[in-house]
């Protein structure tokens, strides 16, 4: 399992500035987390989709693959703050 964050440096309303993954070994979507600059969210996995979000269907490319585009800035995260942000989103939900 592989965890990072990426940060996507635009102008587009409609699009996240922060996005969470959770990775399998074939670096496919396990989890994942969606922040807009507006503070809505999005989230989903394999059973559940939220807020727009859905898993990819192609593996993610590689930490250097996605820095090598000037308008992302993506850094390997540990399993427990992944599910720590994992965990507040969530919450959110449940509360609503």
């Amino acid at each position: 399992m592989e965890y990072f964050k990426a940060s996507w440096i635009h102008d587009l309303v409609d699009e996240p500035i922060l996005f969470y993954s959770e990775l399998d070994n074939e670096r496919n979507e396990i989890r994942k987390v969606e922040v807009y600059g507006d503070g809505s969210f999005g989230l989903a996995d394999a059973n559940f989709e939220f807020g727009g979000t859905k898993l990819g269907l192609e593996p993610v490319p590689s930490i250097e693959e996605i820095n090598s585009e000037p308008e992302f800035l993506a850094q390997i995260i540990t399993k427990e703050e992944f599910e720590e942000v994992w965990a507040e989103y969530i919450g959110f939900l449940k509360k609503g």
